[in-house]
């Protein structure tokens, strides 16, 4: 112990004297991170946590390689350890005080970074220090022990040079110390889950910004630690003392060794993706950091208040403040300036009846339901088409979870997800004849994914107990008796309100869909939260209708849907010539459909005759329940025919103005109103400041035309400028 403590003294004493040393763990670190800071404008972005990550963890790597790996070397060369040898001491201490010395110095560097990033910059000191100076000793003394094998091995200060720049450069230019690891190709991402560094930055990172524990990167941390024991015994036993003494030149696979543990953990990541996944979640993290005031905009609110001319100030994912008249300065605030003049900012859309797991039209080949990654796209092609939220009506309940899980964690960019779950029906009922063709265990596997099918009203109570515990947003019941060509088992009433109230109790909003106006009658009898469709074939009663704006029951009057069957039976192809619909929908998808709607595979004028009139009668009762006071929420049902995911929304818009709605009140429906059903009016749904940053920026004024929506310039989902562009490119927003 005494020779411990003497060489950590004297090798202190000799690192504090020497201006290489000091340049490289004090000022080269500096000089990094105020440039890095100046050209990533630090001070508007959370930018500053990366830099400090990366300031850090090429502090970790310079002081263990070059630090360890060729001063070792250069101490052997000018015989300095020959001198110990006749003490006579083992290497252990000589190790023990390297690596001890090393995260002494290191110490300063840590403090300085962090001090320089809290004043000069306003990051928020680490919530979880304990666990972030334990990661990141344990970093330094792993690396630091590395380098004391790299020293061991080389047979001198040339070679050792060379081989710690065969170790350097890779860590960091691949493990995203000076490149975010989510912005490099595929491969190298898979390349670098084998690199120690990698898991430093992943693990640094985690602790900084996701507030994670230590115990979260236990996997990292423990193979750091078995790094560092099996370099001390590398090391010791590769010791020399004199430049005189040679190894042979297998002793170098020692190196590749000590990598052992990250190949080990390569494999494992290499099979899970768990670190890409995280690295892409950090990303995109970042990216939702930034501060800019997007300023002389006409504003709709989203709860019909409009502001004009105002400017909104977006600051870490959320919205910091609004400003009526002249926009302030940007640079006082911190902040990037966006000019907006002659444009509207408004809450993201929000379509609140979708079936995300269907394309909304024909494939020439089956194969590329699978191939497109169907559901993930529809995402994607909705905030492509400025919708930052959607509710799924009626999919698969595993698949949904598991998406709305994929989008919730930044892994892929795309709508938020709010998720029904099964729709709640009776045997062959709605929602069944989907998977009549199936048989045995298939189609019992398809309805439970799909369907509940309660008998008694104790077992509809249980299955939205169960569904609550799963953890969906919603209920979806269906109410229907069907229609000529199509009849349905309608749901027993007793088993229908046991559904509703129970939802009531769980405090999840319940959706309901109605064929009919006897549908919508006994729903509102039950209590729902919502109504779907309402009805295509009559006229809902005006007292129905009273009681539903007495009580807050939303209507969502799908008529897209009803556009979109009337023009399929018809032959038409109108729809998907539509300048969003091209941009968004896949080329697959629109070559398959445009051929399908040609042959007339489905074409039938009398029954597109009835969907004109259905539609006009959707239109009647949709105008009757806004001037009832009813509060009106979009719902496109995207995933029918000719109802693609993200466009069909604008034309939901345009279809209500034509039907006599104003636009201010669709807009507020597509918004506000559809917030509230959601639950999440806190959030969403306005451009009010402690918001999400969720905005949808035009050009022009869709409180006048309502065809503005479609001209979009700007697209911001929780203070992330999305590049539309990037949505489908699969190297950088992956679909699968």
């Amino acid at each position: 112990m005494k020779a411990y403590l003497a060489l950590t003294r004297n090798e202190l004493r000799l690192a504090l004297r020497d201006k290489q040393v000091l340049f490289f763990n004090y000022m080269f670190p500096l000089i990094f991170f105020f440039l890095l800071a100046t050209m990533l404008h630090a001070e508007r972005s959370s930018a500053i946590t990366m830099i400090v990550t990366n300031v850090l963890v090429i502090g970790v790597l310079g002081n263990g390689f070059f630090g360890a790996g060729i001063r070792a070397v250069q101490d052997r060369e000018q015989n300095i350890l020959r001198r110990f040898k006749v003490a006579p001491i083992s290497p252990l201490p000589i190790l023990g005080a390297s690596l001890t010395t090393g995260v002494l110095l290191f110490i300063p560097a840590v403090l300085l970074t962090f001090g320089l990033a809290n004043i000069v910059y306003g990051m928020p000191l680490p919530d979880r220090p304990v666990s972030l100076v334990l990661f990141l000793a344990i970093g330094a003394l792993a690396f630091r022990g590395i380098g004391l094998i790299v020293a061991a091995v080389a047979n001198s200060t040339a070679e050792s040079t060379l081989l710690v720049q065969m170790l350097y450069m890779p860590m960091m230019f691949l493990s995203g110390a000076m490149i975010p690891s989510s912005m490099l190709p595929r491969w190298t991402q898979t390349a670098a889950q084998f690199l120690p560094a990698s898991y430093l930055v992943s693990g640094m990172q985690g602790i900084i910004t996701q507030h994670e524990t230590f115990a979260r990167n236990w996997r990292s941390a423990a193979a750091l630690v078995v790094t560092l024991g099996l370099s001390i015994f590398v090391a010791a036993r590769l010791f020399r003392w004199e430049k005189d003494e040679k190894l042979k030149a297998s002793a170098k696979l020692w190196v590749a060794g000590v990598m052992v543990p990250f190949v080990a953990l390569g494999v494992y990541q290499f099979r899970t993706s768990e670190q890409i996944l995280k690295n892409r979640a950090l990303w995109r993290q970042l990216q939702r950091g930034d501060s800019f005031l997007i300023r002389n905009a006409r504003i709709f609110v989203g709860d019909g208040r409009v502001v004009d001319p105002g400017s909104v100030l977006v600051r870490k994912g959320r919205i910091e403040a609004v400003y009526e008249g002249i926009a302030p300065d940007a640079s006082s605030l911190k902040a990037e300036a966006i000019e907006a003049s002659g444009k509207t900012v408004m809450p993201g859309l929000v379509d609140v009846h979708v079936h995300i797991g269907a394309p909304g039209g024909f494939y020439a080949d089956a194969k590329d339901v699978a191939a497109e990654h169907v559901p993930e796209r529809n995402l994607a092609q909705y905030l492509y088409c400025g919708i930052t939220t959607v509710k799924s009506t009626g999919d698969l309940l595993d698949t949904s979870l598991a998406l709305r899980a994929r989008v919730a964690d930044g892994d892929l960019l795309g709508a938020e997800l709010f998720v029904s779950g099964p729709l709640f029906t009776s045997e062959s009922g709605h929602g069944t004849e989907y998977f009549s063709w199936l048989q045995g265990p298939a189609r019992a596997a398809a309805e439970e994914q799909f369907v509940r099918m309660p008998k008694t009203p104790d077992e509809a109570r249980r299955q939205v107990r169960e569904l609550k515990a799963r953890g969906v947003d919603a209920i979806k019941a269906v109410l229907e008796s069907g229609r000529t060509g199509m009849l349905f088992a309608r749901m027993d009433l007793a088993v229908f309100r046991a559904v509703i109230e129970e939802s009531a109790t769980a405090q999840l909003p319940s959706a309901v869909h109605t064929g009919g106006a006897r549908d919508v009658e006994d729903a509102v009898d039950a209590g729902a939260s919502g109504i779907e469709h309402g009805s295509f074939s009559d006229a809902i009663p005006e007292a129905v209708l009273a009681r539903m704006a007495q009580a807050g029951i939303t209507y969502d009057p799908t008529l897209s849907v009803l556009e979109g069957v009337r023009d399929l039976l018809a032959g038409r192809g109108d729809l998907l010539r539509r300048s969003l619909v091209q941009q968004a929908v896949s080329q697959k998808l629109l070559n398959g459909t445009s051929a399908a709607i040609k042959e007339g595979r489905f074409t039938d004028a009398g029954r597109a005759a009835g969907a004109d009139s259905a539609l006009k009668i959707a239109q009647d009762n949709l105008r009757r329940a806004w001037k009832a006071g009813v509060p009106l929420v979009t719902g496109s049902d995207a995933g029918n025919a000719l109802i693609f995911a993200g466009p069909t929304v604008h034309r939901e818009l345009q279809l209500w103005v034509d039907a006599g709605i104003p636009p201010s009140v669709a807009l507020q429906a597509a918004t506000w109103n559809a917030a509230k059903l959601l639950r999440a009016p806190e959030r969403i749904g306005l451009v009010t400041p402690g918001h999400d940053a969720n905005l949808l920026i035009v050009d022009g004024d869709p409180t006048r035309d309502i065809g503005a929506t479609e001209r979009i310039s700007m697209v911001v989902l929780k203070g992330e400028r999305v590049r539309r562009v990037d949505l489908f490119d699969a190297a950088k927003n992956p679909l699968q």
